[in-house]
């Protein structure tokens, strides 16, 4: 083979070469195109309604039609299932899973204040919006699953029926969504002692134990109450809190606290399912 038969071949390999590498990069692009179409998607948000008051019970089933021949992959309900100034009785919560489940693509349910920190007021019913915390974690989140006909796979923070339980978080697309329970009026934090009972039915114990579920829900800091004295519970002048038995005493109510949530973030068998005991 003489240079410019070699000159030639040389050419030709390396013009096949780049022929080869041109087409790997249109079919890597068409790749990505056709992957960026599947993994495109959109989804519904909506919230506060049925307000009753406002007249919402004649319109909420063009709203649900609305959303039920869209095309959206899901939807997200960011709170207030009934208007601000109504009672929050148990009937409002089941309805409003009622709604939720006839929704053809999945619901993910964040709570809103209108359903648990308002109804201490007492256009709401006087109730004790801690309870009312409770029972909504219960009924709103009955399975692991979001709500609607078509379910998706959520984390919970909490187990069913427990703290926490409505703090979820799922993955569409490559796209991570957190519901995080942080409703208005001030997050159920009572400023002052005439907020406390400003057109409301709460108690002076109400708004402290208010205060106390804030601080353990936002910081993750249990609340110890341990008044020097305790005058509100029967026969509690009978245990000392001064003094080294006291003292003591102080420090193993502490103690308990932390170990509890210790144990509450040490639950996955293998992992973190560590054993704390105290010897003294």
């Amino acid at each position: 083979m003489n240079s410019s038969q070699f000159a030639r071949s040389g050419l030709a390999i390396l013009l096949s070469v780049g022929l080869m590498a041109c087409t790997s990069v249109d079919l890597n692009r068409e790749r990505s195109a056709m992957t960026a179409q599947v993994a495109s998607y959109s989804f519904g948000l909506w919230g506060d309604m049925p307000y009753k008051k406002a007249g919402d019970d004649a319109k909420l089933p063009a709203v649900l039609q609305s959303i039920n021949t869209s095309d959206i992959a899901f939807s997200i309900y960011d709170g207030d299932i009934k208007d601000g100034s109504s009672h929050c009785t148990d009937n409002i919560y089941t309805e409003a899973l009622t709604m939720f489940n006839s929704m053809r693509q999945p619901v993910v349910y964040v709570p809103g204040d209108n359903e648990w920190t308002d109804c201490h007021r007492n256009n709401n019913g006087g109730m004790d919006a801690l309870e009312r915390l409770a029972h909504l974690r219960k009924v709103m989140f009955p399975v692991g699953n979001s709500l609607g006909q078509r379910t998706l796979v959520l984390e919970h923070q909490g187990k069913l029926g427990e703290k926490y339980v409505e703090n979820t978080r799922f993955n569409q697309g490559g796209v991570m969504f957190v519901g995080i329970n942080m409703p208005g009026s001030n997050n159920n934090m009572v400023m002052n002692a005439k907020e406390c009972t400003n057109k409301s039915a709460r108690k002076t114990e109400q708004c402290d134990a208010a205060n106390a579920e804030y601080l353990e829900r936002d910081t993750g800091t249990p609340l110890v109450r341990m008044v020097f004295p305790i005058f509100d519970r029967h026969h509690y002048h009978r245990f000392p809190t001064w003094g080294y038995e006291g003292g003591m005493r102080v420090l193993v109510n502490l103690l308990d606290e932390f170990f509890e949530a210790l144990d509450a973030n040490t639950i996955v068998p293998g992992k973190t399912d560590y054993s704390y005991d105290i010897i003294r």
